[in-house]
């Protein structure tokens, strides 16, 4: 569906180059080469995580349509290339000035035609029932078929600078005020109420009627459209061949539960990979035994009032972090615009507070110094560790105690709320990283004061299973989070195209230096060269 819309209605990197010539001659070897993607590379997979987000459509259609949007402008003079880890954007300059932004979908970024009429609905019911600053939608089409042969959301350029960008040019008490502003702002978006969990659409969206729970005028609450309901991401599709009937919308927590239940049995593969390189991933009928203790956990967890009154429906944005941001220039402290609202949905409010926004974040610590004595910090040093502190403060007290919906939930232990955000992935993760979920929750059944006895309740022979595949997970964790602070990459093993070249080498000279550790270990500590080949996170050599 095509519409113009009026007035009355990761992770984003940057290519740096910028093309302004001819449009109908594109240089494939360009990092604004629009059908590609240029501004970076995985450690890990990197032809099929590249191949996911190549895109074929007619662009010089594209730019025309975008040029007859505004009056006086007959072309598009040059554009910017921008890429996340689901979209491309493009930001062009028209021959009359002005500058908008075109935004298509690459094939990770969740189901055809649901995740751009979410989006766009998502944006539209928010600028129509808050004072958010979402820019403008002006032209959206979520047919595939249309001339352009994809689908595009159209919009006004966001207002002001990038605070990613001009983050570190504010003093500490801009960073306070800002964080105070954004935090407040979570609070405008939790204070609208919705009575089921499940995407935003537009009422006449491409969705069975039986799947549709009617909101507001021209509105409706369909099934999720995250790719992890859909196994859009890069190979899931090769892996995951069971059918997924059960993607909401959920009217109550029991419903909603459910669904996780299904989503984590239907991602479950069929046959056990006989290439599988996770040594601790565990069998299919392990996972599925797991998934069931999940589901009997969870069944006596949303009985729970203190969990039913954390589980208010809330939409909040998805990923709330400094590149989705613009303020003022001249008052950094003033947001002017929000984007990307892709996956944004609404989850019970419990769901949100799991992680913090990276303007509030604490710094992440090196494993390597866990252990290490505390260093004697420079200036430099205690200065940012108190910015980080009060930014921090700042929107953990707005967090508890101005906004209601999230209130009940920051107040609770998290072990109350973890399987519901790790059930629905066991086999991606592995065996043990749920098991010791539901070993945390049976440790501490009583002391949160539930009813009766856990229903996980393993033998000594899983423990003594559980021992052994923990430890190897721990060490795949420690080993990733490392890697990830050394090379500069993102836990899927991306960087930056700038710097490749010198994160191969790295990671090369890295994983020979696990591989003679694990020589040095010996199999007397249960490491052999082939288990520590498994363990390396990257496939990168």
């Amino acid at each position: 569906m095509c519409r113009l819309l009026t007035s009355s209605s990761v992770r984003e990197q940057q290519s740096k180059a910028l093309y302004s010539n001819s449009m109908e001659h594109l240089d494939p070897s360009s990092a604004s080469y629009p059908f590609a993607y240029t501004t970076g590379r995985w450690l890990n997979q990197d032809e099929l995580q590249r191949q996911s987000r190549s895109l074929k459509f007619n662009f010089s259609l594209l730019c025309e349509t975008v040029a007859k949007i505004y009056p006086g402008a007959s072309k598009v003079d040059s554009y910017e290339k921008k890429e996340g880890a689901y979209n491309r954007v493009f930001i062009f300059t028209l021959d009359n000035g002005k500058k908008v932004v075109a935004k298509v979908p690459t094939s990770v970024a969740g189901p055809p035609r649901l995740t751009t009429n979410s989006e766009v609905a998502t944006m539209a019911y928010l600028r129509s029932k808050s004072s958010l600053p979402i820019p403008e939608t002006l032209l959206w089409n979520d047919d595939p078929s249309n001339p352009v042969g994809i689908e595009y959301i159209v919009q006004e350029h966001a207002d002001g600078v990038n605070l990613h960008e001009h983050w570190p040019k504010m003093d500490i008490v801009q960073h306070m005020q800002c964080t105070k502003e954004l935090s407040l702002q979570i609070r405008e978006m939790a204070s609208l109420d919705f009575p089921a969990y499940g995407s935003l659409y537009f009422a006449d969206a491409p969705i069975e009627e039986k799947l549709k729970i009617p909101f507001g005028n021209g509105f409706c609450i369909g099934p999720y459209c995250s790719p992890l309901f859909w196994n859009c991401c890069a190979g899931e599709s090769d892996i995951y061949k069971r059918l997924n009937t059960n993607r909401g919308p959920w009217r109550d927590l029991k419903e909603y539960s459910a669904g996780l239940i299904d989503t984590a049995l239907s991602r479950l593969p069929k046959e056990q990979p006989a290439d599988d390189r996770l040594p601790f991933r565990g069998a299919i009928q392990e996972h599925s035994d797991l998934i069931d203790a999940c589901r009997k956990s969870m069944n006596i967890l949303i009985e729970d009032e203190r969990v039913q009154t954390a589980a208010t429906p809330a939409l909040i944005h998805p990923d709330y972090n400094k590149r989705n941001i613009y303020v003022s220039p001249d008052d950094p402290t003033k947001v002017t615009g929000l984007i990307d609202w892709q996956l944004a949905s609404i989850e019970p409010a419990f769901i949100y507070v799991h992680g913090t926004p990276d303007f509030a974040s604490l710094a992440d610590q090196d494993p390597a110094e866990v252990d290490e004595p505390e260093k004697a910090q420079s200036e430099d040093e205690r200065r940012l560790q108190k910015d980080l502190s009060i930014c921090h403060q700042t929107y953990d007290v707005i967090m508890k105690g101005k906004i209601l919906k999230m209130r009940a939930a920051t107040r609770l232990d998290p072990t109350f709320f973890r399987l519901f955000h790790y059930c629905f992935t066991t086999w991606r993760d592995g065996a043990p990283a749920i098991r010791q979920e539901l070993l945390d929750l049976r440790s501490l059944w009583s002391e949160l004061g539930l009813p009766g006895s856990c229903p996980y309740d393993p033998d000594e022979e899983e423990l003594h299973r559980h021992a052994k595949q923990y430890e190897d997970f721990e060490t795949r964790q420690k080993l990733k989070t490392w890697l990830t602070m050394q090379l500069n990459s993102g836990s899927d093993g991306w960087v930056p195209d700038e710097i490749w070249d010198a994160a191969q080498e790295a990671n090369r000279a890295a994983y020979a230096e696990w591989m003679e550790s694990a020589k040095e270990l010996g199999e007397a500590e249960g490491m052999t060269p082939e288990k520590a080949d498994r363990l390396w996170p990257f496939d990168a050599r």
